[in-house]
């Protein structure tokens, strides 16, 4: 998938740290909130990606590496593309994302908002 066709999508599971506004999970989190995405707290306000009762498009990982693969290794939720954020990725995420097929783009949900949503 490109960036566009991620911002199409409407159920997005964000990973990292939601709660203080300091963080970027937290800015991006409250600005797809704003234009009517179903977001979904994984790392602060839930424990795992198992905890969504329904279904994801996108799993946007804005969370260390070593916490982001632990989270990805023990789901069970299948998401139709992985946004890596700037920091978020490494080589062990990368090459379990492409082990097990799972579509990923390395780019920035905020981006993406500034241009195709807004």
């Amino acid at each position: 998938m490109i960036l566009k066709e991620i911002m199409e999508q409407k159920k997005i599971a964000i990973l990292g740290n939601t709660i203080e506004e300091s963080k970027y999970a937290y800015i991006i989190k409250h600005e797809l909130l704003k234009y009517g995405y179903s977001v979904y707290c994984v790392g602060k306000e839930l424990d795992s990606l198992n905890d969504i009762k329904e279904e994801i498009d996108v799993i946007d990982l804005c969370i260390h590496p070593a916490k982001g693969i632990e989270l990805l290794k023990e789901s069970n939720k299948k998401a139709k593309c992985v946004v890596i954020q700037p920091g978020a990725g490494s080589e062990e995420i990368f090459k379990y994302l492409e082990n097990n097929q799972i579509p990923y783009i390395e780019d920035c949900l905020l981006e993406g908002l500034r241009r195709y949503v807004k």
